[in-house]
């Protein structure tokens, strides 16, 4: 007979029991059922609701069935339909009558709120160390190529001459950020929902304060309607893991790029790539691929919880078991994806002459030959009308600005002179862009040392 039998006067369908049950997938809840029933048989003893003796019972058999199942000595039962069903069942299995009592003062709305809950606070401490590895090895990487010159580009059009390490700092701003959306989700879920009962509390004396302390929250949630109702922090946390594949997507998208016969600016490590079962010259970027596709899969994630979430009165529906399945993949691909794309990245070899080739076509460095006009008195619309003629002229003469005669430039403007070269140069365009957030190197040097700060005082 199942726990909540008391009011049918017969046992439900096989299949309703198989799909009502959640047990297949949030059995991975058992550490965090068991920490927060300890927390709160502590707090029903306190309070006198139940005897200290009967406490320490219960809290003996929790901690030995933990030790159970993490010695792979249970066997989860499906008719217990959930992970907070079959702990009890299992307690009540070995302590008897009184692990009955374990539930008092609590209902299954409250007690998987406050599982989920910590168990997410844990996921996403995890998330961050990984993408603190992935931080410190873009900081070894860009410190190696501080003088690596390559293009940067706009519309996937050569722009200007920038340096790999400017490029690869830019995905390092972004990963901050997921850090910080990281630490923000975290905040808004660190309130306890045990207490709120199945939606109005209990007349049991509980102290709920005294189980948020002892389970690490930093308050409690202050409308029980709401504590049991409220899925925002799986949303939120969908959110962020969203926006954190979508950089890497990004990067995983320009790593394909790069590694093509078209650019050659870098190479992939035989290790972290794949060849064809019928062409034998190919070496596929397929960990980048598969990266940059399960970021779809973890948007799938993000959009099924808003869908389930978008319609539902309150307070607690069973609807709301849909959130686990999609939060548990969702963590489970970015914790794949992060490990995997942080070690392919380290064995990356980069091809400093084909980036430099890669910035000095595409006229990079037209921006600065108006620049040049500009600081000789000429206002920058004519001087940009006027390096416009000259990159037609190269085009149809098939030159570039730097091959051009003094002749050719003076054909065009008695301005120009014979610092043109200089003003030009790729050298002279990255590291004269001195400014915070430029490429040059004295700045990059500078933001890598706050960064590196930065990482220190995580």
């Amino acid at each position: 007979m199942k726990l909540w039998g008391g009011r049918f006067e017969k046992s439900t369908n096989v299949m309703v029991d198989d799909f009502n049950s959640s047990i297949r997938f949030d059995q991975r809840l058992y550490k965090q059922d068991i920490t927060g029933s300890i927390a709160h048989v502590s707090m029903l003893a306190k309070q006198s609701i139940i005897s200290t003796k009967d406490a320490d019972i219960i809290k003996k058999g929790l901690e030995e069935l933990l030790l159970d199942i993490e010695n792979n000595k249970i066997e989860f039962d499906i008719e217990a339909e959930d992970i907070h069903m079959n702990i009890e069942k299992l307690l009540i299995d070995k302590v008897g009558v009184v692990g009955k009592k374990l539930h008092t003062g609590r209902s299954r709305n409250d007690q998987v709120a406050l599982d989920m809950r910590m168990y997410l606070k844990e996921e996403i401490q995890e998330i961050k160390l990984m993408i603190i590895k992935l931080l410190k090895t873009l900081l070894t990487i860009s410190k190696d190529n501080l003088d690596t010159i390559m293009p940067g580009y706009t519309h996937l059009q050569k722009a200007q001459p920038i340096t790999f390490a400017h490029h690869l700092m830019a995905y390092f701003e972004m990963f901050k950020r997921d850090i910080d959306r990281l630490d923000d989700t975290y905040k808004r879920m660190n309130y306890l929902p045990l207490g709120a009962g199945a939606l109005a509390t209990t007349t049991y004396p509980l102290d709920r304060e005294y189980v948020a302390n002892v389970l690490d929250f930093d308050g409690v949630c202050l409308n029980s309607i709401d504590a049991v109702s409220d899925r925002d922090y799986c949303v939120e946390l969908l959110n962020t893991i969203s926006i954190l594949m979508m950089h890497l997507s990004r990067f995983c998208e320009e790593i394909i790029l790069w590694c093509s016969n078209e650019f050659q600016f870098i190479e992939l490590d035989d290790a972290y790539s794949t060849g064809s079962s019928i062409m034998p010259q190919k070496k596929n970027p397929d960990i980048a691929e598969l990266v940059r596709g399960k970021t779809g899969r973890v948007y799938g994630s993000h959009i099924s919880l808003l869908t389930t979430m978008k319609s539902l009165p309150l307070a607690y529906n069973k609807d709301m078991q849909e959130d686990k399945e999609v939060t548990f993949d969702a963590i489970d691909t970015v914790k794949m994806c992060l490990p995997i794309f942080t070690n392919m990245l380290k064995t990356i070899k980069v091809n400093s002459i084909n980036m430099y080739k890669g910035a000095s076509g595409g006229f990079t460095n037209a921006t600065d030959a108006a620049d040049y006009l500009v600081k000789k008195g000429i206002p920058f619309r004519d001087a940009h009308e006027i390096i416009g003629k000259l990159v037609i002229y190269c085009i149809n003469n098939n030159k570039n600005l730097e091959g051009m005669s003094l002749e050719e430039y003076k054909a065009v403007s008695t301005v120009f002179d014979t610092d043109i070269y200089d003003a030009i140069s790729l050298e002279t365009c990255v590291n004269k862009r001195n400014v915070i957030g430029g490429p040059s190197k004295e700045m990059m040097s500078k933001v890598i040392a706050i960064n590196e700060d930065y990482i220190t005082n995580l």
